[in-house]
């Protein structure tokens, strides 16, 4: 709101031309002698404020656009009117994209001519005289009307403060005054405009008499409306009054009903009564009841606490359920429902038995991690199952409300519980098992971070005293046994991945699709669609040739639809009277389904010369790929190509920058690399690629394009490399290698430090496997490379040379430091 300035800034002659920068006003009008703020975040007005603030003056002319546009377009000199005001620039902050400014009107002006439009509007302006009077019995006249109009307006509001009433009553330049009502008062542009390009008094006072009536008019309607709804609330106010005193003749004639709000209040009072609540609650929940029956039936807080009560009634404070502690039927009934999955069977069992020799532990908090589709939803339903304990799921996907989690405070409408609160209220019993699936998936904006509020929820040295917002007291979620799910760690903040205990679900190997698909698949969807086992067998090549050629995951979920599928197929022959058994092959598959949907990357017969088989990890699951590269004749520099991440183009600068220092060790002439270009490509270049495990491949495509010596088409590897020629450890080790195991590979190259992981790979996948244990690169191409002449002069640790090796010498077991393992 503009405001009326005892001091002024100094007045520029009439006549004289300015050359200024142009700030367009969007639905407003400055005028001369007004303080007011203004919002500056468009290009070309930032533009113009940083030019005035450069200038010892600070000023700039504020012109109103004609036409405001609500698109963000910068104005051009056509959408501006000619006349303008003169201001002066007092204060200003700066925020991310705005400006905050605090300016006031120094003179009117007029635009003579536009010299500049980028990169922001300046045109030569001409101040113009102030108003003079041309009739000064009508002036006179005019200012009497508006101040008895002001008075009146002034008298329909109270909360005026009094320093405001006599500024504006007593302004002693009827030109301020009326300056001062179009800032405060919304009339519009036009009008404005119209006040601001007035030459003399007379016009002036006579726009502004015509808005302060309107406003006038107005507000006595205001008024007139206010009265009559205070009339319907005095209505309503004798209503109740007589409501209540028929409810006192009704008592004395003793007509008064058990029925009604009393046998209302007396049925929570006898489940008050009868309830096992804690002491504090008990006492919170007698309290609201008394205040309860002093409150009328009527009101809207009556029934705020009726419903608050029923959830305190309702929730399980000291009720749970008896764990199961037969740790061989908790073995059955886990083996029964998932196949494999050891860790987390073993993790359950180490509970139950920690329960058994003292029932008062508090429950773990579990994360299940693992690629979509290895049963980490359903081996929470079979961990409850085992316990004997009673399963919620909640599914925090999307979720951006922190009041979701914790609830909302009684004062809003509609308040409720947060999610943990319903949960347990709708299982009954303080110590289920509580998924909270996909966590990884939590958003967070101007509402809150819920996982924040998952902090105290999955601290077990806070949560036993958790207080919902809507509650507002203390429940013990430490029986609670907390079970999170996601698919990857990374967008997990770190603070609540400490709170939890991560146990990795991998992806299941062919062999583990075709058991779990034999065990658990087929039997569910032949139940599920109907059949029996005499009207339907699935040969075990037919579960083979599905898992290969019309899946690409890490788990089953896609593999029990393309089972369902096939099993839905049968069902229609079978409805439409076929008796005879239906065995499903491989190539009654292909009849079934349809046409393969993937061929999976298969090693290679024989790789060309530039060219090694990597591996890599998805969510999906695990890959090979293929590194290629190509000398450039006459180009420089390395060129990167297949959508490959930062991280990826870092490894394979690391691995040509290696192989030019140490050139002459390993054969390769300096000059090649020096006088060609390198085009490095990673195939399948739709999709994105990143990580450093890719270095050792990088590294050994490079140098068999430098040797002229081709890389052996059965070997895969993975590995991230350094300048210094270490090679360090990656993850996703099982799924690597599993991808490898299924595109045909034989020896696989891992760095050293990752010889931990092999334990976790199926048994019958690594006694198929050799796997060659490195530390550094030199014994990486050693054993990449095919037993043919590979000269090379190798520099030992200690600086000196020895003659050179042939490839069988480096990868002998009494020359190479690298661990073979079959």
């Amino acid at each position: 709101m503009g405001e009326i300035k005892d001091e002024q800034t100094e007045k520029t002659p009439a006549g004289k031309r300015l050359e200024v920068a142009i700030l367009p006003l969007q639905k407003t009008t400055l005028f001369p002698g007004t303080v007011v703020p203004l919002t500056v975040g468009r290009r070309r007005s930032l533009a113009a404020v940083e030019h005035a603030l450069a200038t010892e003056e600070k000023l700039l002319v504020g012109v109103t656009v004609k036409n405001a546009d609500p698109s963000g377009r910068d104005a051009n000199p056509s959408d501006l009117y000619e006349v303008g005001t003169l201001i002066n620039i007092k204060r200003m902050v700066r925020t991310d994209e705005t400006m905050q400014l605090i300016v006031q009107g120094v003179d009117r002006v007029r635009v003579v001519e536009w010299i500049q439009e980028e990169p922001f509007l300046k045109a030569i302006v001409e101040v113009l005289p102030e108003p003079y009077v041309r009739d000064p019995e009508e002036v006179e006249a005019l200012k009497r009307n508006i101040q008895s109009l002001i008075q009146k307006a002034l008298a329909m509001l109270p909360n005026v403060p009094p320093e405001v009433r006599m500024a504006v009553i007593n302004a002693p330049d009827q030109v301020q005054l009326a300056y001062f009502l179009a800032t405060v008062l919304d009339l519009g542009v036009e009008r404005e405009q119209k006040m601001l390009e007035a030459e003399t008094v007379d016009d002036l006072l006579m726009v502004a008499h015509g808005a302060i009536a309107r406003e006038v008019e107005i507000l006595q309607i205001r008024s007139k409306i206010a009265s009559e709804a205070q009339s319907e609330i005095d209505k309503a106010q004798r209503e109740y009054f007589l409501r209540q005193q028929l409810k006192a003749i009704q008592k004395e004639l003793g007509e008064d009903e058990e029925s009604g709000e009393k046998a209302e209040i007396k049925q929570l009072r006898e489940r008050l009564e009868s309830a096992n609540l804690p002491e504090e609650v008990r006492a919170e929940a007698e309290r609201e009841l008394r205040r309860m029956e002093r409150l009328p039936h009527v009101s809207p807080d009556y029934h705020v606490i009726r419903t608050y009560l029923e959830y305190l009634l309702e929730l399980p404070w000291n009720k749970s359920t008896e764990d199961k502690l037969d740790l061989e039927e908790a073995r059955r009934i886990l083996d029964e429902d998932h196949y494999g999955l050891e860790d987390v069977k073993e993790r359950i069992l180490e509970f139950l038995a920690v329960v058994k020799l003292r029932p008062d532990s508090k429950s773990p908090i579990l994360c299940f991690v693992g690629p979509p589709g290895v049963g980490k939803t359903s081996l929470g339903m079979s961990i409850a199952r085992a316990l004997g304990r009673k399963f919620e799921r909640i599914s925090l996907g999307g979720m951006r409300d922190e009041a979701e989690l914790r609830g909302h405070r009684r004062t809003y409408v509609g308040a409720m519980p947060g999610r943990i609160i319903q949960a347990l209220r709708r299982c009954g019993y303080n110590n289920p098992v509580l998924m909270l699936d996909e966590i990884d998936k939590i958003g967070m904006d101007f509402r809150g971070d819920p996982a924040s509020a998952l902090l105290e929820i999955l601290d077990p040295a806070q949560n036993y005293s958790f207080r919902d917002n809507y509650i507002n007291l203390p429940f013990d979620l430490s029986k609670v046994f907390f079970i999170a799910t996601a698919n990857q760690l990374a967008p997990v903040p770190m603070p609540l991945r400490d709170r939890m205990e991560i146990i990795h679900l991998s992806g299941y190997s062919d062999a583990e699709k075709l058991n779990i698909a034999k065990k658990y698949l087929i039997p569910r969807q032949i139940k599920e669609n109907g059949l029996s086992a005499d009207q339907i067998e699935i040969t075990n090549d037919a579960i083979q040739f599905v898992i290969s050629s019309y899946t690409r995951e890490a788990g089953v979920r896609q593999l029990e639809r393309e089972i369902a599928s096939i099993a839905r197929k049968v069902a229609l022959k079978v409805a439409q009277g076929e008796t005879e058994k239906q065995i499903i092959d491989a190539e009654r598959v292909k009849e079934l389904l349809g046409s393969p949907r993937f061929y999976p990357e298969e090693a290679r017969k024989e790789l060309p010369i530039g060219v090694a088989t990597g591996m890599a990890w998805t969510e999906m699951g695990g890959e090979i790929l293929f590194v290629e590269a190509t000398l450039l004749p006459g180009g420089t520099g390395l060129t990167l190509t297949g959508h490959l991440g930062e991280v990826m183009k870092e490894s394979a600068q690391a691995a040509r920058s290696y192989l030019w220092s140490h050139a002459r060790e390993f054969g390769i002439d300096p000059a090649i690399i020096k006088e060609n270009g390198v085009h490095l490509h990673v195939p399948a270049g739709a999709i994105p690629k990143d990580g450093p495990s890719a270095g050792v491949t990088m590294a050994t495509a490079l140098a068999s394009l430098y040797t002229g010596k081709r890389v052996r088409s059965d070997t895969a590897m993975t590995g991230e490399i350094t300048l210094s020629g270490f090679v360090f450890p990656v993850g996703g080790i099982k799924e690597k290698v599993l991808a490898a195991h299924r595109a045909g590979i034989k020896r696989i190259i891992l760095p050293k430090r990752n010889e931990a992981d092999l334990d976790e790979i199926p048994d019958d996948v690594r006694k198929s496997l050799e796997f060659v244990l490195v530390e550094r690169i030199d014994e990486v191409l050693n054993a990449a490379f095919q037993n043919e002449s590979y000269e090379a002069s190798i520099t030992s640790h200690d600086g000196s040379q020895s003659k050179p090796e042939t490839p069988s010498d480096l990868s002998s077991e009494t020359k190479q430091e690298s661990l073979v393992e079959k």
